[in-house]
């Protein structure tokens, strides 16, 4: 996209407002209009000072009449280079080095969202929903968080401010609710690190059934893999590998991420394939979609309740539908990985990164995870007993896995110990991918004075969480890394329930949190609509041709936007509230788990008091 007059930086403070003061567009202007020097900002909306009526300031010939803001709005985080070519990375400061580029801001959020999600869980899904409903599931999940990140990629490619998960709902909403939304998300980060961590302790305790493979006569009389170790001591080396991953310099960083991905994405289009070729050739004879007629279901035909009862008929299936739309969001988790290696991306002024990069990784997810569960639907029939799962929330081995299943009922070996070990490959690098995700959460958060308490050790702290070293968050990198050491959760004979339960409440506080997002959207699509419109009283010279151009979301050069997107946004709202608000449901039902219940709702504990 060709840039005009593009500034040196994105002043992180001209934004849009929900007062409705704030609005600031980037350096986009109209074909045949003057740019702008590069030493000056485009044409905004700046919030005056208490003692100024109102501010004039003078954009490449133009003068545009800022009116003052009914109220002080508080300081945002430090803005930073875009084109500084890493020059943040020569001394410790508290700048981030753009050394990412677009292809490695693709491939790390795949490589996020590709942890362990799929691989264990989607046997859970046939379980609950059927074959058929569970790769419906998966796309009908899916264009919820496409909706979220549509929101967020927007105001992102306008914004490419430092933590923008903070930053938007702080500035549309209210600023406890945007404090709430950052600490939430860097909480998320950190439970997922330690949940891939459990994830593989399970893995490495794969031992399946042996009734079921003398009644599938598989060649082989065993088939397991069960090291001597104990958990904790694959807790302790892959924690340590992820730590390493994330000290490197970023630009490193990225290139492994993008050979990490590129292997993930190969892996997952090899395994659609397989099970469709071995469905054809069916080196076991059962007839074309056998898992799709009788005694088996296009869809499953009931929903057993915790208490045993068994709801049978389409209220039956409904449920299993919806317990497995929540099941499906823990894979799906880390689309917006796109925005928050905004301040790292430096390909952000030169290519339509944010808008390309959302569209893309929504597209792959939604579209590998679908067919992977088809195909795998096609081979594994919803009652078979390793994915046959009731508890309110577990985390199975990898013996319950699908696609471990799959080969092992027709009889084909090597297959089921290659997929085993992929899935601790995965769980390796989106543990990485997690920790990069929630240091640079907590780096925006430690640059905003007023999230932490206004006390010396405390905001010594973070100071220090705030310096970066090579362009890298070392200090905030070792501190979320430090809280990852809950995985050694793993060493608890109810390892399985606990590691469900931290999954759970993972997912929950990235629900409220795109949620959030959300509603930002709304109000920020509101505002932006209201300049372009000339409708805003707020802007003196609102009446000039180039401010409201600068606006309009028609606008050719207008970075990134999406058909529909207001309605999307209410559409994300709604969801992620729906999810948020019934996602335990089953722990109301007798008897009553109040550790599964604390599991489901603590998240929402938390958002209360803002």
């Amino acid at each position: 996209m060709e840039q005009v007059g593009s500034a040196k930086e994105f002043p992180s403070q001209n934004i849009i407002s929900r007062r409705p003061v704030g609005i600031a567009m980037s350096s986009l202007v109209s074909p045949g209009t003057p740019s702008y020097p590069p030493s000056t900002y485009p044409p905004s909306i700046h919030p005056a000072s208490p003692e100024q009526d109102n501010v004039s300031q003078s954009h490449g010939g133009h003068t545009i009449t800022l009116l003052r803001t009914p109220e002080r709005l508080g300081p945002y985080s430090q803005p930073y280079s875009l084109e500084d070519g890493g020059n943040a990375a020569i001394q410790p400061g508290n700048q981030l080095s753009a050394e990412l580029t677009e292809r490695h801001v693709n491939m790390m959020a795949f490589s996020q969202c590709v942890g362990i999600g799929l691989f264990l869980q989607a046997g859970r899904v046939i379980y609950l929903a059927g074959p058929g409903l569970g790769a419906i599931a998966y796309i009908v999940t899916g264009t919820v968080l496409w909706s979220c990140a549509a929101c967020l990629g927007e105001m992102t490619a306008l914004f490419p401010v430092k933590g923008p998960i903070i930053e938007f709902p702080r500035r549309f909403l209210d600023e406890s609710l945007g404090y709430t939304a950052g600490w939430m998300t860097w909480f998320s980060w950190i439970v997922l690190v330690a949940a891939e961590l459990v994830a593989i302790t399970h893995i490495f305790q794969f031992r399946y059934p042996q009734e079921l493979l003398q009644a599938a006569r598989y060649p082989d009389p065993t088939l397991e893999f069960y090291p001597s170790a104990s958990p904790a001591v694959y807790v302790l080396c892959f924690f340590l590998i992820m730590l390493t991953f994330n000290m490197l310099p970023v630009r490193w960083f990225g290139r492994l991420e993008y050979i990490f991905g590129t292997i993930k994405m190969l892996f997952i289009i090899t395994l659609i394939l397989f099970n469709v070729i071995i469905h054809i050739q069916q080196p076991v004879k059962r007839g074309a979609f056998w898992t799709y007629n009788e005694p088996y279901s296009f869809a499953a035909r009931n929903m057993t309740l915790p208490n045993k009862n068994v709801v049978q008929g389409d209220a039956g299936r409904l449920l299993g539908v919806w317990e497995a739309m929540t099941t499906c969001l823990f894979g799906m988790i880390g689309f917006e990985t796109i925005a928050i290696t905004a301040a790292e991306n430096k390909d952000l002024r030169t290519e339509e990164t944010v808008k390309i990069g959302t569209r893309k990784i929504s597209l792959r997810i939604i579209t590998l995870y679908t067919l992977a569960t088809f195909t795998v639907g096609l081979n594994v029939p919803y009652t078979y007993p390793t994915i046959v799962d009731n508890a309110v929330i577990s985390f199975g081995f990898g013996q319950n896995s699908a696609f471990v299943a799959s080969p092992v009922i027709n009889r084909l070996r090597v297959w089921p110990y290659i997929v085993n070990d992929f899935i601790i490959f995965s769980a390796t690098t989106a543990g990485a991918n997690g920790l990069y995700n929630a240091s640079r959460t907590l780096h925006a958060l430690a640059s905003i004075h007023e999230v932490w308490p206004n006390w010396g050790p405390v905001q010594a702290l973070r100071r220090r969480l705030e310096r970066t070293n090579y362009g890298v968050p070392h200090a905030a990198v070792v501190l979320s890394a430090c809280f990852g050491l809950m995985g050694f959760l793993a060493c608890n004979p109810d390892s399985q329930k606990i590691l469900g339960r931290m999954v759970r409440c993972c997912v929950v506080s990235m629900m409220i949190t795109y949620g959030l997002v959300a509603a930002s959207f709304i109000e920020f699509y509101k505002s932006v609509e209201g300049a372009a419109a000339g409708q805003t009283m707020e802007v003196v010279d609102i009446y000039n041709p180039l401010v409201r151009q600068l606006y309009d979301r028609s606008n050719p050069r207008y970075p990134y936007r999406s058909h529909g997107q207001c309605l999307r946004a209410y559409y994300a709202v709604l969801a992620c509230s729906l999810f948020v608000i019934f996602n335990g449901w089953r722990t109301f039902i007798s008897p009553v788990n109040i550790k599964d219940f604390f599991g489901c709702y603590i998240a929402v504990g938390c958002l209360l008091p803002s």
